[in-house]
């Protein structure tokens, strides 16, 4: 991994690995989606809803696919080395089928990451800091093209998020609270959809705008979304400089004009 990934993330918002762990783990993790669902993938009769959302997989072949010396290295280059925690394995699954119904789950807004005392269950919270999130991981486990629900995303839509999340200081705010300013804020932006192959990988900073959308092909979409979590949390003043491109990015975008070079080295390697 050189530096020309880390410049695209400041500026995109994220970076797509091809081939980041083998087809074969894949497709492997694959089946083992289908055996949760109790569905058949060669009876569209039996996909019964628009989504179906599966939680945590820690089988072997989903610990190989979070694990791969791609990703470490990713992870190292985009996080810094020693800031980020192993995942052993994936959770967050919202696969997707061709179906008639809308899937309702379609609006723009970034993740949240954790619930402060009393906070409603159902919508985590976010911070400056992106506490307890280093990344958005998009994990592909079957192939996504334009028609097959990909998700949408909106290109540099991370640096506009910061400005917002400064004035709900430490204490954070929820997703959903937010999710209306945060969708104005990018609407300029212009939109990319996360297509691929089994076995891609999408790594997103974790204030980048990003939404769901409806099925409208013919094969199913299989994918992960899980998060990277920190070994140490994100720091927006160093002392030494030593700023992760994730952290640079929060910084880049509380600037007037969210426009500075990455400088090369900055990342803790």
């Amino acid at each position: 991994m050189n530096d020309a990934p880390a410049e695209r993330f400041i500026r995109d918002g994220f970076v797509r690995i091809e081939g980041a762990f083998p087809r074969k783990t894949a497709l492997a993790c694959a089946e083992l989606l289908w055996e949760q669902t109790g569905m058949a993938p060669d009876d569209p009769s039996t996909w019964r809803q628009p989504v179906y959302r599966v939680g945590d997989m820690a089988q072997p072949p989903f610990a190989a696919a979070a694990n791969s010396p791609a990703l470490h290295a990713a992870f190292d280059l985009l996080t810094g080395e020693g800031r980020w925690t192993p995942r052993r394995s994936l959770g967050g699954f919202p696969l997707r089928f061709p179906h008639e119904l809308e899937p309702h789950d379609a609006g723009w807004h970034i993740d949240g990451s954790y619930l402060p005392d009393g906070a409603d269950p159902r919508w985590h919270h976010v911070n400056l800091r992106s506490k307890g999130r280093l990344l958005l991981m998009l994990f592909l486990f079957s192939e996504v093209g334009e028609d097959d629900a990909p998700t949408r995303i909106r290109v540099g839509s991370h640096l506009d998020v910061p400005p917002i999340l400064r004035r709900y200081g430490e204490q954070g705010v929820s997703m959903l609270a937010i999710a209306q300013e945060v969708a104005r804020a990018s609407a300029h932006r212009p939109l990319a959809h996360a297509t691929g192959s089994p076995g891609d990988v999408y790594l997103c900073h974790p204030f980048l705008v990003h939404a769901a959308q409806p099925h409208r092909g013919s094969r199913p979409r299989f994918m992960a979304q899980p998060p990277l979590y920190p070994a140490v949390e994100c720091e927006l003043e160093r002392a030494d400089g030593g700023y992760s491109p994730v952290e640079f990015a929060i910084r880049a975008g509380l600037q007037t004009a969210a426009t500075a070079a990455w400088p090369p080295g900055a990342a803790s390697r």
